[in-house]
């Protein structure tokens, strides 16, 4: 079946940062839009913008499969494309991790986008069409210090992206993953909130390290160099989109650029030498 003219997107993590900025410039650029987020003050605020605002939670399965259900209610069982953008970082030395700290993490970033995925793709596959976002990170294939668990869950993002890109071949599904790097968000308040809940900064032997992280967490406006807007990503976001042929991967910011062509060229003990350093 060819694709329609007139196009709907399903979007997670829409309350701030790339998800709203995404939300809006589709719609500017006639896509139906289908917001969500996981707060009900979040859902209204985006209703009150005008948007199809749905609530859903990545950590509840519950959650996801009643929004999904709403939104195909919504779209007479249609969808063009799935951004799954919705994610948060919980910072920490992989050793301050508790076990249940990291399955937190892995149920909004990697579990809870796999179920949605996995609700979307027969959809996709009745239609013969559709795009499927993920929205990794530059840390999805280079560690940094203190983001075992974020990194973790990036990296499983993509290699279940990969193979997921793979199997699709020849059904008209196309799979593709952003990797912005430093990018103007909430991401750091986040996941300040979440080294608070989560890790002992006096009981560590990090506790030094945790202290200055401390201080950048909370520092205004950029806090690393080559930060860039949203809408960076949002551009990478259309040609996934748009694109005849759409890329498997698309870099955005400086960093990504560096250490994706690092990471193919450096050993592995020069890699870590230099990580060590920016992270």
């Amino acid at each position: 079946m060819s694709e329609p003219s007139s196009k709907t997107i399903l979007i997670t993590g829409c309350s701030s940062g790339i998800g709203l900025c995404a939300a809006r410039t589709l719609r500017a650029r006639g896509y139906r839009v289908l917001t969500t987020a996981r707060k009900p003050v979040d859902v209204s605020r985006l209703a009150g913008e005008g948007f199809e605002a749905f609530l859903l939670d990545l950590a509840d399965p519950a959650s996801i499969q009643l929004a999904v259900k709403r939104v195909l209610e919504t779209t007479g069982g249609v969808l063009y494309g799935l951004f799954n953008n919705g994610a948060y970082g919980q910072p920490g030395a992989v050793e301050d991790l508790r076990r249940e700290v990291l399955r937190e993490q892995f149920e909004t970033n990697l579990f809870g986008t796999h179920e949605l995925t996995n609700l979307v793709i027969p959809v996709m596959r009745r239609q013969g069409y559709g795009r499927i976002i993920q929205n990794s990170s530059v840390l999805g294939f280079a560690a940094m210090r203190y983001r075992g668990a974020y990194n973790a869950s990036k990296f499983a993002l993509e290699g279940l992206s990969d193979t997921l890109r793979l199997e699709l071949r020849g059904t008209g599904i196309h799979i593709s993953i952003i990797e912005p790097g430093p990018i103007l968000s909430r991401f750091r308040d986040n996941a300040y909130a979440m080294y608070r809940k989560h890790i002992s900064a006096e009981d560590s032997p990090h506790r030094e390290t945790y202290r200055l992280m401390e201080v950048r967490l909370q520092k205004e406006g950029a806090a690393v160099p080559f930060t860039l807007d949203p809408e960076a990503v949002v551009a990478k976001l259309i040609h996934a989109l748009e694109a005849r042929r759409p890329r498997a991967r698309y870099y955005v910011t400086f960093p990504t650029y560096l250490f994706g062509c690092l990471k193919r060229v450096l050993p592995d003990r020069a890699l870590d030498w230099l990580l060590g350093k920016v992270g």
